[in-house]
Order: structure tokens, then sequence, then C-alpha cells
């Protein structure tokens, strides 16, 4: 692990000295790329000389353990203790910052919000979580763009389609793709009888052609007429559209927006996540496996979690947790659920690692 810090330490010191360099601050797209790599870089290398000034200075403490004065060998001894803690955790802390990261995890994401089962109460539901998600997005500092959407019969919706853009978003969000699943007493139940319907989430990190290694003669596009917005107006124009990735068989499409290039935008995004899906099923071996069903596939049918509303409760069964604050989840502090998510993946990659 020290000969990769020390590796990571030295790319960092010439990545900064490329940051300083006049003909790399007038090329805006290596400036760039430049500056992001610095503060990937960062956070590992602080955390790397913090270790190394704790370990020096326990060096230096176990040496004042062999002094003639035996007040200064009980000092010692306190200090090598706090210092060695500190090494630990500083260890610790190496370990986690060098886990892989996932390459999509800085993207801006499509993230679609459909009611499933359950009428008009799904709806109902699909529009509460529209409403817990845009909170979190704001405490995040986000930028959402509504693409499209659907409003139900007696409110919520019945579909709706954002792009969501900001810092980190799909590694905070990719864990939300899944069925989430209500039981409450609906505003129509007149005898308080407790109903379950459930709304799906899916997110699609957006990613640019040029990262895409997929032939572009290998892909046919074909565009066709669809209803705009929801299916409240008649498109003339041949906005939709489908995707097939001829070598696999492949194919993706969107009617989402009454723009053909944002269709074709969104469906490049689908058809490039279900072809590196489709990759990674096949080479992944059983430890990736484990890691996928801890934190979820993403597959619409897979119920990742429960708002209880009688019991303020709220589960996800991916990773056991039960929270007994669903009127504050459901105001947008989300924070607790994303963050012991992540700990939980990151701690399957740990095990990956080491086997």
């Amino acid at each position: 692990m020290l000969d990769k810090l020390k590796d990571i330490e030295n790319r960092f010191l010439h990545v900064e000295e490329r940051l300083a360099d006049p003909s790399v601050a007038a090329d805006q797209e290596t400036y760039v790329r430049y500056s992001k790599e610095y503060k990937e870089l960062k956070e590992i290398v602080d955390a790397y000389r913090r270790y190394k000034t704790v370990t020096a200075d326990l060096q230096s403490a176990r040496e004042l353990l062999h002094d003639e004065d035996p007040e200064m060998q009980e000092m010692a001894k306190a200090e090598v203790a706090t210092l060695k803690r500190r090494q630990e955790e500083l260890k610790e802390t190496l370990k986690q910052l060098l886990i892989p990261k996932d390459p999509d995890d800085d993207k801006d994401v499509i993230f679609e919000i459909r009611a499933g089962t359950g009428g008009d109460e799904a709806s109902i539901f699909a529009g509460d979580l529209y409403r817990m998600y845009t909170r979190y997005f704001e405490r995040q500092g986000w930028r959402i763009e509504v693409i499209s959407l659907n409003e139900g019969t007696v409110g919520g919706y019945k579909e709706i389609v954002l792009e969501v853009h900001g810092e980190d978003v799909n590694r905070q969000l990719k864990f939300e793709a899944g069925t989430h699943r209500v039981q409450r007493v609906p505003a129509t139940e007149t005898r308080g009888r407790v109903h379950t319907s459930a709304a799906t989430v899916a997110v699609i990190p957006i990613v640019e052609e040029k990262e895409i290694n997929i032939r572009k003669d290998d892909i046919r596009m074909d565009v066709f007429r669809s209803s705009g917005a929801g299916g409240q107006h008649v498109n003339r124009t041949e906005s939709g559209v489908r995707l097939t990735h001829i070598p696999t068989g492949i194919v993706a499409e969107s009617t989402d927006s009454r723009s053909q290039h944002k269709n074709r935008e969104i469906c490049m995004a689908k058809l490039y996540q279900r072809i590196r899906q489709a990759q990674r099923e096949q080479t992944a071996g059983e430890l990736a496996s484990k890691r996928r069903s801890m934190v979820g596939s993403g597959d619409r049918s897979e119920k990742i979690r429960t708002y209880n509303f009688p019991q303020n409760r709220l589960t996800d069964h991916r990773i056991n947790l039960t929270l007994y604050n669903l009127d504050k989840v459901m105001e947008g502090e989300l924070d607790e659920i994303i963050q012991a998510l992540i700990v939980a993946e990151n701690a399957e990659k740990l095990k990956a690692e080491d086997a």
C-alpha cells in the first residue's frame, strides 16, 4: 500500500506542476482534466502526508521509551499509545480512499420516477418521491431539468423524467434505482385501511459520446413519431429515437422529450448503460456478484425500500437498515441512508480487494 501511495504522491506533484504551466491553463479541456485529477488525488495525498507525519512522530516517541528519566518514559508511553491509534485510523482511511472508484460516479444522471402497482395511490406516491428527491437535490446544490412529465388523475405523477447536474451525482443516487414500496392509508380510503403500492426509480449516468468505446457503424438509429410530454400532445415530427447495438442486439429507445436531439441523448445513455451492464455481468466474478446483490442491480422489479407511514418507518432491504424518521426522510433528509449504502459497497469492495 505504501508503494502505491508513493506513486500517487509523485503523480500528484506532476499534476500540480502541470496546472501551474501557462500552456495548460490556456487549453480549457486539458486544464479541466488536470483539475479533476488534482482534486481526486489531493484527498489521498493529504491523508498519506498525515500518515507519514504520525509515523515519524511515533518513531520519535518510541525512542524516548529508552530515556533514563522515568517520568519521560511514562510520557512517551502515553504518546506512543495515542499515536498508534491515530496511525491505525489513518491506515483505515487510506484503505477506503484507495478503493477503486466507479468511473461513472462523477457523472450527471437521467432520473426517472414512474408509478407502479397501486393505481392512483401509486401516482401520488411517485409525486411524494419527486418532492423528496428534489428537496435532497436542493440540499446538495444540484441543478435539475424536467425532461417530461405525465400527471396522475388525482395528483402526483404517472411518470416524470429529470436530468440532474452537479458534483458526484451518480455516486449519491445510483443506489436509488429499483422499486420503492409504500404502506399507508390513502386519502381516498374511508375505512382507514393500510394500502400497499409502489413506484420505480431509474438512474442512468449521462455519458458523452467520446467516452463510449462503441463503433458508430455498430449502432443503427431509427426515428419514429411519438406522443410528446407524457402523451398530452400530438407530435407531428419524428422525435422518438430507437438505437440498436447490432453486435449484441441490445436496444434502447426514448420518447420522453419532444426534441429528437434530447431523445437521442437519453437513448444513447440508456444504450451505453445496458451494454456496460451486459459486459460486467459477463466478466464479473463471484465477489462482484455478491456486491451487486447487496447494493442492488437497479432492476425495476427489485424491491429495495419500504416506506411505512403508520409506523414512521423506512427500511432499506439491501443492507437491513431501518430508520424511524420517515417524516424527515420525506423532507429530503437522505444522507444517512445514502452514506450507509456507500459504506456497504466500500466494505464489499475491500473484501474483494483482500481476496
